[in-house]
């Protein structure tokens, strides 16, 4: 069994939704990115999803534009992204999914990216601005490196499009909770269960619920709904509120991390 699927059949064991956090790779620079992935991880993240810095992350809010934006400054690349996850495979076996955009992969290849990605340790790509319907050469190119795909679904996805996006999909689906990009909110969409319901009917596949998650009542909520819970800006916005103090970052993190699981959140 992938790392993956190990993760979430370890989360069902424990009837609880699995926990998926956010950070921007390289933020605010190397050496305190691989900290903070150090902190979450020892509090208990089931999957690591990692933003791939770029310079023009449309999906992105505020909070995440201006991490990537550090990261790019601090000298982060396509190779030191890679190196950061070797880093963190120095001490952890968790689950690594690149959040990514397709320019990145289509400026090295689908293969050559795939193959590079699957040997620094990476298990997944979410590739947010390709469309499965044009995916094909990025499919081949994850099947033949064993790198799992994930697919977004959106508010908006007409249902006539949710059989090829989960059939695109081999490692989980990500259903965003609101229109727009990333970034904190006081307060959670409606009828969130009712897609995930309705995504169910379309795959066997574990889904993740993201966007907006930033309070523990938000974690609370999505659990009973989904497979997994993504936090990324409130996560991320303890490295922005600490800056240049890694420990400060790192005792915010975990701080942060057991707030927002608190009293059983993840539980099912």
């Amino acid at each position: 069994m992938n790392r993956i699927d190990q993760a979430f059949a370890n989360a069902r064991a424990e009837n609880r939704a699995a926990f998926v956090a956010y950070l921007c790779a390289g933020d605010p620079d190397f050496e305190t990115s691989v900290e903070a992935c150090r902190a979450v991880l020892n509090a208990g993240v089931d999957v690591l999803e990692l933003g791939v810095p770029f310079s023009d992350p449309l999906a992105d809010g505020l909070t995440n534009q201006l991490a990537a934006q550090r990261a790019l400054e601090s000298g982060m690349t396509s190779e030191r992204v890679l190196d950061l996850v070797r880093a963190v495979r120095e001490f952890s076996q968790v689950p690594i999914v690149f959040y990514t955009y397709y320019n990145l992969v289509f400026a090295q290849g689908s293969d050559a990216y795939a193959a590079k990605a699957k040997a620094a340790g990476v298990d997944g790509l979410l590739t947010l601005d390709l469309p499965p319907e044009e995916a094909e050469e990025h499919l081949v190119a994850c099947a033949k490196h064993d790198v799992k795909t994930v697919f977004i679904v959106a508010p908006t996805t007409p249902d006539s499009r949710l059989e090829s996006i989960t059939q695109a999909t081999t490692g989980f689906i990500y259903y965003v909770s609101r229109e727009g990009v990333t970034g904190e909110q006081s307060s959670m969409a409606e009828g969130i269960r009712a897609r995930v319901e309705l995504i169910k009917t379309y795959t066997e596949l574990p889904v993740v619920v993201g966007f907006g998650v930033s309070q523990v009542e938000h974690v609370r909520t999505i659990a009973q709904a989904a497979d997994g819970v993504v936090v990324g800006s409130a996560i991320v916005n303890c490295i922005a509120e600490n800056l240049g103090d890694a420990a400060v970052i790192t005792a915010a993190l975990t701080q942060k991390m057991q707030a927002l699981t608190e009293g059983g959140a993840l539980s099912q």
